[in-house]
């Protein structure tokens, strides 16, 4: 994945599997029950996947669900092993993991292994994790490689649960002289998918009044309905979108986006009263110098306004999951909309890089056209260069999905265009002017 990551394909192809994936494991991290390897979700979370029967491939409940995948931390993950006084150091983490059915009378899901694997300039440190011993009633054995785990003295023993899907438990530091450091491997992942944030497809109707107590939310919430929150819990934050680009109050820059898209003139939210902890969203629409809310303008507006907030509110280093940002915006809008996705990447935030990945799943033929033309531009204001956007395609091949990479050169081209990738356009266009002719043939013309 790139800053900005683009997933597309036809409809139940499986691309949102990978987003509604990320989110089921950051919803399993906020759990509180440890114990819990997968929390698939309720109404009131971001993403509900049902039971494992339904999540795993043609609901097989012989087959387990593996997975894997390798980030860097804000920094250098460092420790030291005790006994040996040698320092280690890793500047990337890759992890994986594979979960199934339980063969007890009451099935349930069960964590069959985990692994990290430590990297430091690309070269391997040490690989560390756990799996379940042979008969998978004892509990888990312990493994690890570059580096000797020493057991304290005293009968051996198998741990008999782990962290969720990912954790090292209590015992392993209690029952070794030099296993300390897991206990940062746990918090590593879990700072990870802290930083994970969700914007669904489906955002809330704009309300003409707002309520806001005061408190600064996580993020606008997965239906973006924390969004006006957002910018007035940060109205001390000012943000550039550039080198040398001028800083802005969060609320300024958002009315500035929504500018620079055609879509409004102006935007404010101010209060009813000084009493009143409530706030009402005026906008002023091009060509017009009156001032109205946001419910009685195009809902185009009310629609984006979460996503643009959810991009420049995000703390630094955050992972940001989108299901159709452009969602019922014009054509012109969507393009314009990935020139702000390409602000936010270059965004800074007191003199610092923010950091922000974009996970974005669209249908927009416009979003990518706009974001091949800043790779071919390079030297201009909002360019961007190819290894900074990856694409991949979704398809259904016979039952299973796959992903195919689109491969993006330096001057913005698809070297491996998907046949019909948004829909067959000439062919259309052939069909069109083969028809005409045939009218035509027959007497049939257009008015003058």
């Amino acid at each position: 994945m790139a800053p900005i990551t683009l997933f597309f394909g036809t409809n139940s192809s499986g691309k949102s599997s990978i987003g509604q994936f990320l989110m089921m494991l950051r919803q399993t991290v906020e759990l509180q029950d440890r114990k819990v390897v997968f929390y698939p979700g309720t109404d009131n979370t971001a993403v509900q996947l049902g039971s494992f029967q339904e999540m795993v491939f043609q609901r097989d409940s012989e087959k387990n669900i593996g997975f894997d995948y390798t980030w860097s931390p804000p920094s250098p993950l460092q420790f030291k092993d005790p006994l040996k006084n040698k320092a280690y150091s890793a500047d990337s983490i890759e992890f994986s993991a594979e979960a199934g059915l339980s063969k007890k009378p009451i099935k349930s899901t069960i964590l069959k292994q985990f692994k990290y694997r430590l990297f430091r300039q690309e070269s391997e440190v040490m690989e560390i994790g756990m799996d379940l011993t042979a008969d998978a009633e004892s509990g888990y054995n312990i493994f690890a490689s570059r580096y000797k785990l020493v057991r304290n003295l005293g009968r051996k023993w198998y741990p008999k649960s782990v962290v969720r899907f990912y954790g090292f438990p209590d015992e392993v530091v209690a029952y070794h002289q030099n296993a300390a450091f897991v206990q940062s491997l746990n918090l590593a992942h879990e700072t990870l998918f802290q930083s994970i944030h969700y914007l669904g497809p489906l955002r809330t109707k704009p309300r003409r009044i707002y309520s806001w107590a005061g408190h600064a939310p996580e993020d606008v919430g997965h239906a973006g309905e924390n969004a006006i929150a957002c910018i007035l819990a940060a109205a001390d934050r000012t943000i550039s979108t550039g080198h040398k680009m001028r800083r802005k109050p969060l609320l300024e820059l958002i009315a500035s986006k929504l500018l620079e898209m055609e879509l409004i003139d102006n935007f404010r939210v101010k209060p009813i009263s000084r009493h009143r902890q409530e706030y009402e969203v005026k906008v002023c629409v091009k060509g017009s110098q009156d001032w109205v809310d946001l419910p009685d303008v195009g809902f185009g507006i009310s629609q984006v306004l979460p996503v643009l907030v959810q991009c420049f509110y995000a703390e630094p280093g955050s992972v940001i999951v989108m299901e159709q940002p452009e969602i019922h915006l014009h054509p012109k809008a969507q393009a314009l909309l990935a020139d702000v996705m390409i602000d936010v990447i270059n965004s800074k935030e007191n003199g610092e890089d923010r950091n922000i990945q974009l996970i974005i799943e669209t249908h927009s033929e416009h979003f990518l056209t706009r974001l091949q033309r800043r790779i071919a531009e390079k030297t201009r204001e909002k360019a961007i260069a190819n290894e900074q956007v990856s694409a991949y395609f979704a398809r259904l091949d016979g039952s299973k999905a796959r992903l195919e990479p689109l491969e993006i050169d330096l001057l913005g081209n698809i070297r491996n265009w998907p046949v019909d990738f948004f829909g067959d356009t000439m062919g259309d266009v052939v069909a069109r002017t083969e028809a005409q002719a045939e009218r035509m043939s027959q007497g049939e013309m257009p008015d003058e």
